[in-house]
């Protein structure tokens, strides 16, 4: 099983930044397709990226596109989620997941490991 950790969340003004990483100690991430994934109080986890293991592909929901951007460390030690133009529904709890599966497509099933995941809260 693959531990992953995230960090980087807090609490930032709308309009405002943050870029939250994902990592596993003592692995790299290359041979996974990694998704993050957010969790509003009251709502269910959505996923708003993903970077494929394959080719580097990325995908956006709706909802982020444009302003979120997710890339890999060179090294393949992190995944990262660059969020920019922050708004007040972007808070919750913001989730890595890893799968061993070549696209982010649904169709290749769940992902196979989880992050415990860091709080973003955008607010005044």
């Amino acid at each position: 099983q693959l531990q992953l950790v995230e960090s980087g969340g807090g609490l930032v003004q709308p309009g405002g930044s943050l870029r939250l990483s994902c990592a596993a100690s003592g692995f790299t991430l290359d041979y996974y397709t990694i998704a993050w994934f957010r969790q509003a109080p009251g709502k269910e986890r959505e996923e708003v990226s993903c970077i494929t293991s394959s080719d580097g592909t990325t995908q956006y929901s709706d909802s982020v596109k444009g302003r979120f951007t997710v890339s890999r460390d060179s090294t393949e030690k992190a995944v990262y989620l660059q969020m920019n133009s922050l708004k007040p529904e972007d808070t919750g709890v913001y989730y890595c997941a890893a799968g061993v599966r070549s696209t982010c497509h649904p169709e290749e099933g769940p992902y196979d490991d989880w992050g415990q995941g860091t709080q973003v809260t955008v607010s005044s």
